[in-house]
């Protein structure tokens, strides 16, 4: 009997000894796990947060901030913006308006080239927005702007017309039609004012067959124009050998002349000859 009741308090001592090795043990893997979680999920929130913080500004702050900036003339501050929004959510509703605009402030900055590849890729992400036919004359309107001189090579010009006929071609009722029937006129006009300089030079040099080729092509390219009266008459001494021997500004139109004479001397060594132009010595 006395056996019996020793087994017995030892299985109890053993027991209790279990359960409180169990509890203690329990208590460690809790505070442990508690510690280890915290941790984890702790980093996990100060990097939310950081992100947060640098880089999940809302994206109607941002469209807001970069048309304050635009329309106030900061455009740089504005295509900064822009960006940023496009970059941070190029999904928004507010992604179009910056497309857009993110051309805008480049070409109203004077960076036409920059805006150029903006407009274009704002009409081949949304082809039948209807923007498009402000797109194609803002396109047109960036080759416009950069011809600035017609002693400097006109290919923009070329090129700004090209754009207006796109637009009048694919949208002949748009709001754009009239002034883009007149950008394409005043280019031309332009165009044609740069080959006379072109061959009111070549006479100056005595190279009166390139003159001739010139005051030509523009009459045949360009009858239209302000200056083709002039350039017949000059076409005409040229063909009877009697070539003009006066200084340059007489024979140029007054909205040509200034104090500093038009020099295309050094333009022309970059100035692709028309077909058939005969060697000019450039």
């Amino acid at each position: 009997m006395k056996n019996n009741a020793c087994i017995l308090c030892r299985l109890v001592d053993s027991c209790k000894r279990s359960i409180l090795i169990l509890f203690l043990l329990a208590c460690s893997f809790a505070l442990a796990g508690c510690s280890t979680f915290q941790g984890m999920f702790s980093n996990v929130t100060i990097g939310e947060d950081e992100e947060v913080g640098k880089m999940r500004i809302p994206p109607e702050t941002q469209i807001r901030e970069g048309m304050d900036a635009f329309n106030v003339g900061k455009y740089s501050v504005a295509i900064k913006s822009f960006t940023n929004l496009l970059v941070e959510h190029p999904f928004s509703p507010e992604a179009m308006l910056a497309e857009l605009k993110l051309a805008d402030a480049h070409y109203y900055d004077g960076q036409y080239d920059e805006a150029k590849v903006h407009y274009r890729e704002f009409e081949t992400k949304h082809p039948t927005n209807e923007a498009i036919p402000y797109v194609l004359f803002q396109y047109g309107m960036c080759d416009y702007s950069k011809a600035d001189r017609i002693d400097r090579n006109p290919d923009s010009m070329a090129q700004a017309i090209k754009s207006f006929t796109r637009l009048l071609n694919a949208y002949p009722n748009s709001p754009y039609t009239l002034e883009a029937t007149n950008k394409i006129k005043e280019a031309r006009e332009f165009l044609a004012n740069h080959e006379y300089l072109v061959a009111a030079f070549y006479v100056r040099t005595e190279k009166n067959e390139a003159a001739k080729h010139r005051l030509n092509y523009l009459l045949s390219t360009y009858p239209e124009s302000d200056l083709a009266p002039k350039a017949k008459e000059l076409l005409a001494k040229l063909e009877a050998g009697d070539a003009p021997t006066w200084g340059l500004k007489r024979w140029l139109p007054g909205f040509m002349v200034s104090d500093r004479e038009p020099n295309p001397s050094q333009e022309l060594k970059n100035e692709p000859s028309l077909p058939g132009t005969p060697d000019s010595g450039q």
